[in-house]
């Protein structure tokens, strides 16, 4: 079975290693002339291709952010820069001979139905190489071409823009902090990109002021005790409770927990919908950075006038020589007529964010178009197990109304995260990979390992859902992911623990941290009677 693989980002080099595992025959097509799509930085814009900021590191750590059956090695950091983490996905394509399958300098021109999709559902994929196109025809199609590459600056939202005499432009054109020097910088929206940029920003620039109209949560990379944030918060433990617990009791909790590094409302960044978990901004720097006056929060933008604008609830002007959008990307497919698949307000009608619900064969897939609250990667590698799968007829999708009616309400569940352009693209990581997972017979079970290993099964259960949880059962398994997940915590910590005195503790977190985390439940529980 013949599968076109559309790029060689993370999504791309995960589908062609589970194609090959599931001994299908992946031609990948990618039209730069090298591998990484988002993470490969390069000094100048490249059209049709994600673009990043030299300084850009990882918000999710190493552990939580490996494929499931290749660990990091233990002496990366942390958190990657985005170097180490590209050069992390060459090893990935190196050991599992993945590079054989790419051309490079190709881009995807067109993918059609075949004349005869009904009886075969087969696709016609048009390819453009030195001026020269060329027709393939492939039995399944894997699109990996990734959101970040069609920058959206709504300026129609902005009155006054066409006055504005400074210089304004994406968050996708900036590279280096060089360009405020001197500067009074304005950085529009609150995203990672945004917060990241005016700290950036600060260090060079005469002023920075960042505006949000809605608020958002700030954690840093740096949690409890020290451990990565995600570790420490992505546990099916913490998940049960925050799943199970009444909506008032779940989010006390998690208001609580994101307001113990500091207390948003008196920086200016308590989210307008308080009573709405809306996703976190990762930033070691801010709090400080509006502590020492070197950033200033303010609301929205009202209008900007020729060097200076006025923000909604201030009528004093602020002067401004420079600003910076971060308003995100739209999703684009090109070479994908609308019929095949249809974006509206910026979403795609995907089951499971996955497949289209209305074609006859599910032959096509869309991976990786999705925002979890969690590591991108083994996410994306689930889905590219899950839809081998179904390519190869193991597993099957719903019927067309079942899946039309999960995709509808999953626009209307947006209470979890707050409103926002781009609602429904976000999950709940371990929810969702348990869901994928279970297609596949790939979810692992605790109480049945609690019989036959109690130490892997607490480390499951109460410590971080690492990827290797999914490789210990079903096809793929793996037969490291027992150790790995043993080991993770030693991994984590190899790269820090530089000098360790001769009475050092475990390196893994104690239970403590669980019977604190239960203390902490029955507080709330009594507070909230």
């Amino acid at each position: 079975m013949r599968v076109a693989v559309v790029g060689a980002g993370v999504s791309g080099l995960s589908s062609i290693k589970c194609c090959l595992d599931e001994g299908l025959e992946p031609t990948c097509f990618e039209q730069s002339k090298d591998i990484g799509g988002l993470w490969r930085y390069t000094e100048h814009v490249e059209t049709g291709r994600p673009s990043l900021y030299l300084s850009v590191i990882s918000n999710t750590s190493k552990e939580m952010s490996a494929f499931s059956d290749f660990p990091y090695p233990e002496d990366f950091p942390v958190f990657l820069p985005n170097a180490r983490l590209l050069d992390y996905l060459r090893r990935y394509a190196q050991h599992f001979g993945l590079w054989k399958h790419i051309k490079f300098g190709t881009t995807v021109v067109s993918i059609q139905k075949r004349t005869n999709f009904a009886t075969t559902g087969q696709w016609d994929v048009v390819t453009e190489a030195d001026g020269k196109q060329t027709l393939h025809i492939f039995d399944a199609v894997m699109v990996c071409s990734g959101n970040f590459s069609e920058p959206s600056l709504p300026l129609h939202c902005f009155p006054g823009i066409e006055r504005f005499k400074g210089q304004y432009f994406h968050s996708r054109q900036y590279k280096h902090p060089d360009v405020f020097q001197g500067k009074r910088v304005l950085v529009v929206g609150m995203g990672n990109s945004g917060v990241d940029i005016a700290v950036e920003a600060s260090r060079v620039a005469a002023k920075v002021t960042l505006c949000t109209s809605r608020g958002a949560w700030v954690i840093s990379r740096v949690f409890d005790h020290g451990y990565p944030w995600d570790m420490v918060i992505n546990t099916r433990f913490m998940s049960l409770i925050i799943n199970s617990l009444p909506g008032p009791l779940s989010r006390g909790l998690i208001n609580y927990r994101v307001n113990q590094w500091f207390k948003h409302e008196n920086y200016g960044l308590q989210p307008e919908k308080s009573c709405l978990v809306r996703e976190p901004v990762l930033n070691d720097d801010l709090p400080s950075y509006i502590l020492t006056g070197r950033i200033t929060i303010k609301p929205g933008v009202k209008e900007f006038k020729d060097n200076s604008v006025v923000f909604h609830n201030c009528p004093e002007e602020e002067p401004i020589d420079t600003i910076v959008f971060c308003t995100g990307y739209n999703i684009s497919f090109p070479f994908l007529e609308e019929a095949v698949v249809k974006v509206e307000n910026k979403h795609a009608s995907l089951y499971k964010y996955v497949f289209p619900t209305h074609l006859q064969w599910p032959t096509l897939a869309i991976l990786g178009l999705i925002k979890p609250l969690g590591a991108i990667m083994p996410v994306t590698e689930m889905q590219a197990r899950w839809v081998t799968r179904v390519f190869k007829g193991l597993c099957w999708l719903p019927p067309q109304s079942v899946m039309e009616k999960e995709v509808n309400e999953k626009k209307n569940q947006v209470q979890r995260f707050g409103l926002s352009f781009d609602e429904v693209l976000k999950t709940d990581c371990l929810v969702y990979m348990d869901d994928l997972a279970s297609f596949i017979g790939a979810k692992p079970s605790v109480l049945g390992l609690l019989c036959r290993d109690p130490r892997l099964a607490l480390s499951i259960f109460f410590g971080p859902c690492t990827p290797y949880q999914y490789r210990l059962q079903g096809p793929g398994c793996w037969e490291g992911a027992h150790q790995a997940i043993l080991n993770q915590w030693d991994r984590t910590l190899k790269p820090t623990r530089t000098r360790v005195p001769a009475d050092s503790s475990s390196p893994s977190p104690s239970l403590l941290t669980v019977v604190g985390v239960l203390l902490l439940l029955a507080a709330l529980v009594f507070g909230f009677q």
